[in-house]
């Protein structure tokens, strides 16, 4: 697949961690030494184990903690002073929830109870969160019954009151200006020089493409993916990472989904949101998704020039050539599947006409000796021919053809009608670098 299915991989994860690593190097702190911060952020709290706890391992050292009253707490120390502003961000966003707001979501939201800063950077304490997060293989084989909680989770994100957004500051965007965003990207992305032409064009003939940018701007989560999910049993019991929240493109938290590979759990979870909705999702939603999911690559590859981190700037160059390989092979695929359906079209065609042909003109003898020789032997059924029209493709019903600005050649086939996720080969763990 595109992305191997491990969390450190999905294409969200990659752009949004990418952005913050840094090439000054801090030293770790152990769970130790985070539990003697924490008592500086929390007066009173006495921690009597610690042990570490899963997080974004580039940015953050993070640990949990057991008081001597038997509760849980989680500590967050940044690694650089960009991990440290993005925690403030949160703390903010975190602040402008007021209760009635949290009380109407059907998951949990961290609430900070402590901080500390130390130079240019602050440690967050929190309170415990039930749930752990699980895999994306995990999630793509999972219940129905969590596919609806997955899809309900995303709905109440996206029907959050737009005021929240606006009355803390956040950045806003229309449809329009969320596409031009996306072609200012693409246009620095280009400038790298690294990014496979055919991939360039991909992208281009897709965001130049209005139809597919029709679409209602909403509250967005903004960097959601499955490490910021807590779930316990078939329950999604907290939504965490809320760095990134804006009104935008719903689409942006639905990349990593599609980025599974796994289309079964895809459209559940896209069925249950839609019933969960209170606005009706357009109809290009997951091609937009599909965009944004292979788009994280460039976006990684210029975050990872600007670092000037050879390393992963070389796995960016990787993980697009394989992508861009991969899209060459599924269109030759598609380009003898098509083929083929046309052929079978034409000789269905001639069939039809021949037998037209024959019942409307004379007959010759030896037509008529086969006839009446068929009809001796009681077989007097002649075979039915069927010709069915090639389907438009899924989700242009309701919104009509898509049209492209140039006619993309079939080699290349940059049609934004079959934006997908395709296979191609595990990738390394680009978290710890």
């Amino acid at each position: 697949m595109l992305f191997s299915s491990g969390s450190q991989d999905s294409p969200h994860y990659i752009a949004a961690r990418g952005a913050c690593q840094s090439t000054v190097e801090y030293v770790r702190r152990t769970p130790f030494e985070l539990a003697a911060v924490a008592t500086a952020a929390v007066p009173g709290l006495t921690p009597m184990a610690a042990a570490s706890a899963p997080d974004d391992a580039a940015d953050f050292d993070s640990a949990l903690l057991l008081d001597s009253e038997g509760k849980r707490w989680r500590v967050r120390s940044p690694r650089h002073p960009e991990a440290s502003a993005r925690l403030e961000t949160e703390f903010m966003i975190l602040r402008a929830f007021a209760p009635a707001i949290r009380a109407e979501l059907p998951f949990l939201m961290p609430t900070v109870a402590g901080t500390v800063r130390q130079g240019a950077l602050s440690t967050f304490v929190y309170t415990h969160l039930a749930g752990a997060t699980r895999s994306i293989e995990e999630l793509s084989s999972c219940s129905d019954a969590l596919a609806k909680e997955i899809g309900a989770a995303l709905a109440a994100v996206h029907d959050l009151p737009q005021s929240l957004v606006n009355n803390a500051d956040l950045p806003s965007y229309t449809a329009n200006e969320f596409r031009q965003r996306k072609l200012n990207e693409l246009d620095q992305a280009a400038t790298t020089g690294k990014i496979p032409p055919a991939l360039l064009r991909r992208w281009e003939h897709a965001l130049e493409d209005v139809a597919l940018w029709r679409f209602n701007p909403c509250v967005v989560h903004g960097d959601l993916h499955e490490d910021n999910m807590l779930i316990d049993g078939d329950s999604v019991t907290a939504v965490t990472g809320w760095t990134d929240l804006r009104i935008g493109d719903p689409a942006d938290d639905f990349a990593w989904l599609v980025a599974s590979n796994e289309q079964r759990f895809v459209e559940s979870v896209l069925r249950h949101y839609t019933e969960a909705r209170r606005d009706t999702p357009d109809g290009h939603l997951l091609r937009r998704s599909a965009l944004l999911a292979e788009f994280a690559l460039a976006q990684y590859l210029v975050k990872a020039l600007a670092a000037g981190h050879s390393d992963m700037t070389a796995e960016a160059e990787a993980m697009l050539k394989s992508l861009a390989d991969d899209i060459e092979e599924q269109n030759a695929l598609a380009a003898e599947e098509a083929e083929a359906a046309a052929a079978d079209i034409a000789a269905a065609a001639d069939i039809a006409a021949a037998e037209l042909s024959a019942a409307d003109g004379p007959a010759a003898p030896a037509v008529v000796m086969a006839s009446e020789a068929k009809a001796s032997e009681g077989d007097s059924a002649k075979p039915a021919v069927s010709v069915t029209a090639i389907p438009e493709p899924a989700g242009d019903s309701a919104n009509g053809p898509a049209s492209t600005p140039e006619a993309p050649s079939e080699a290349d086939n940059t049609s934004t009608t079959a934006l997908q996720i395709v296979e191609s080969a595990p990738l390394q763990d680009a978290k710890d670098h």
